[in-house]
């Protein structure tokens, strides 16, 4: 089981990943990022790079759209990893028609089987109005079962809006 999970929610350009990258240059431990988004426009390579310069060196990076449970059970206890984010990686595995109830207990399985600390950070996107389609809807009700799993199992959730830190659950 991993040492300690904490769950950074917001919503988007909250501060949660700045909020996230700091929660582990607190710790003493080697850090590891693992990155979910799938980089297809300049836009998002724009983002992706932005990202890279805010965190700075001394950084493991693995890239991985899809398939999160071999990165997790590789990590070791003297690592802390960001994973970046589950709201891309559930997004991914809604647009490759993967049945995400599976997807989402293999991914709870690997987090709780993890032997490094991990620092989660997943977006916040039901506090807005019902989307206008059924992929969209899908998505949100996705994404909402998936927070309110991550927030049981972690020992920690914290809920980031302009940049501020609310504690949910736990102590930071």
């Amino acid at each position: 089981m991993s040492t300690r999970v904490t769950l950074i929610l917001g919503g988007a350009a909250s501060g949660k990943s700045a909020h996230a990258e700091q929660t582990c240059f607190n710790s003493e431990k080697r850090r590891v990022y693992l990155a979910t988004s799938q980089i297809l426009d300049r836009e998002m390579r724009v983002k992706v790079d932005k990202h890279v310069v805010q965190r700075g060196d001394g950084w493991t990076t693995y890239e991985e759209d899809l398939e999160l449970s071999p990165i997790l059970d590789s990590l070791e206890q003297q690592q802390i990893c960001l994973l970046d984010c589950v709201t891309m990686w559930l997004s991914n595995h809604l647009l490759a028609g993967s049945d995400l109830q599976v997807v989402q207990q293999e991914l709870l399985a690997a987090i709780s089987r993890c032997k490094a600390d991990l620092v989660i950070v997943s977006n916040e996107v039901g506090m807005g109005i019902v989307p206008d389609n059924a992929l969209s809807r899908q998505f949100r009700e996705a994404q909402g079962r998936l927070n309110i799993a991550l927030a049981a199992q972690a020992d920690c959730a914290v809920l980031v809006t302009a940049g501020l830190p609310l504690i949910l659950k736990g102590a930071v």
